[in-house]
């Protein structure tokens, strides 16, 4: 390019803001960036829109964060006209939500940062009396902020608390039985055996009881379009109780079945996450949900809900199939696990309906049907799997 001025600093200063937006950019592709715009010229604003968002993006979830970048930090000339769509009242679609969380994680990375904290005059010691309610007000907020209103800031410290929570799931009775010193059977051949020592003459009676051991859980995930925000911020929850308990097994679904369970077994979040990502090949997709279960059913059921197993199902309930043979694959998988809830992000709106096709064949077959849009949500499934040993006939 002949006279390029200031663009290569532009470029970066660009991808910094892209990246504090929560975009994985290096230097590589700030080069191949530049790279790329010598080949295409600057002559036509289109040609650099596409020529970068052809080195930026990796997923096409990053799409709306790169477009309302690009306008905002080149000067858009109808940014009015797009900053005051932000604000009007949306009828909340599949895909109509993205453009709000978008937007705030944009706006904080365009937001200018203090390196250094100014330096204030040296001023005598002063009496500093510290409000214990007001420094938990911040964390209380945090809890019900909805995830998808979060800014990248805020997202971390929410995967903080997040990573700490667990899930009490009480212990059922089994039918092994285990010693027990006060057990109401007696244990025939421990108490022969224990006889021998004594030569048959003493013969102390050995006893034992049912013993008492967590329910395996299982949890069913979907990653469609609709759900993308959130599926994100509940398998950084799996991690956490996959690692703190046994017997996990979690699937994600949109248009196929997936088995994450090994790769939310590692330790470490951030490689944990990287396999998971790698191994959901219609993330952020249309969703089949009857067909996704139709699959564990016939797949999965019989490995991963034996003893009792509890079953999460996180979905909006949005199927692309308009529910066909959604609600006999319920009836399935209900009765092929001891309790069944689901988790919704729709039910945080006070005026949710069951009218889509698929929220009205799953809705009969779950024993609790809970909203999960925030860290308090979460907290309050630890209070429904409480009530594990309730009768199930309270079928929502």
């Amino acid at each position: 390019m002949a006279n390029q001025g200031h663009l290569a600093e532009n470029i970066m200063h660009f991808a910094r803001v892209l990246r504090a937006a929560g975009l994985p950019i290096g230097p590589d592709r700030i080069l191949g960036a530049m790279r790329a715009l010598e080949v295409t010229g600057l002559e036509r604003r289109d040609d650099v829109y596409w020529t970068l968002a052809s080195v930026f993006l990796g997923r096409r979830e990053q799409f709306e964060i790169y477009d309302q970048a690009f306008h905002i930090f080149w000067r858009d000339p109808q940014l009015l006209e797009r900053v005051m769509a932000m604000f009007l009242p949306k009828v909340y679609g599949r895909q109509a939500r993205d453009e709000t969380q978008a937007s705030s994680r944009v706006a904080e990375a365009l937001r200018p940062r203090r390196d250094k904290p100014r330096e204030e005059p040296a001023e005598g010691p002063q009496e500093t009396e510290l409000d214990a309610t007001l420094s938990f007000s911040s964390r209380e907020v945090l809890q019900h902020a909805d995830f998808e209103t979060m800014t990248g800031e805020e997202l971390v410290q929410a995967k903080k608390m997040i990573a700490n929570l667990r899930l009490p799931i009480p212990e059922i009775r089994t039918r092994r039985l285990e010693p027990d010193p006060r057990g109401a059977r007696v244990d025939l051949r421990s108490t022969l055996r224990a006889s021998l020592r004594n030569g048959g003459k003493i013969i102390p009676l050995r006893r034992r009881s049912p013993g008492r051991r967590h329910p395996p859980l299982v949890v069913l995930c979907d990653v469609s379009g609709s759900m993308n925000r959130y599926s994100r911020m509940f398998l950084h929850f799996l991690h956490a109780i996959t690692n703190d308990r046994d017997r996990v097994t979690s699937f994600v679904f949109g248009t196929r079945l997936t088995n994450i369970s090994r790769y939310l077994r590692h330790r470490d979040v951030d490689v944990a996450m990287s396999g998971v990502s790698k191994a959901i090949a219609d993330w952020s997709g249309g969703t089949r949900i009857g067909n996704c279960l139709r699959e564990f059913n016939l797949r999965w059921s019989r490995r991963v809900l034996g003893q009792n197993a509890v079953v999460l199902m996180i979905s909006d309930g949005l199927d692309g199939d308009v529910g066909e043979g959604l609600a006999a694959q319920m009836v399935r998988l209900h009765k092929s696990c001891r309790k069944l809830i689901w988790l919704n992000p729709l039910l945080r709106y006070q005026g949710f309906e069951a009218r889509p096709a698929g929220v009205r064949a799953m809705l009969p077959n779950v024993d609790a049907f809970l909203p999960v849009h925030n860290v308090a949500s979460l907290i309050d499934l630890a209070k429904a799997l409480e009530g594990s040993h309730e009768d199930r006939s309270r079928a929502a």
